[in-house]
């Protein structure tokens, strides 16, 4: 989701290159994130090649912000408890 949050849109083979994941273990990620509602998919041809790619949704920069915050209050508790 980070990738998704900072770019407007971003394909397959980017994701699956940034990521170092096997196409279906990508796959089966981004279909868990779809049915979440938390990215579009858009399959479209360019040039002669099919393209897919993908963008992230506003419940899915949400719900990513919303992890993030999660996270920052672990880490604050953590330091305040040492």
């Amino acid at each position: 989701m980070a990738i998704l949050v900072m770019e407007e849109h971003v394909d397959f083979g980017y994701l699956k290159e940034a990521l170092q994941l096997t196409d279906g273990n990508l796959g089966s990620h981004l279909r868990a994130l779809e049915e979440a509602s938390y990215l579009q998919v858009e399959k479209r041809f360019v040039g002669r090649r099919p393209n897919t790619r993908y963008k992230a949704t506003p419940a899915g920069k949400a719900a990513f912000q919303q992890h993030l915050d999660a996270l920052e209050n672990l880490i604050l508790k953590s330091r305040n408890a040492e």
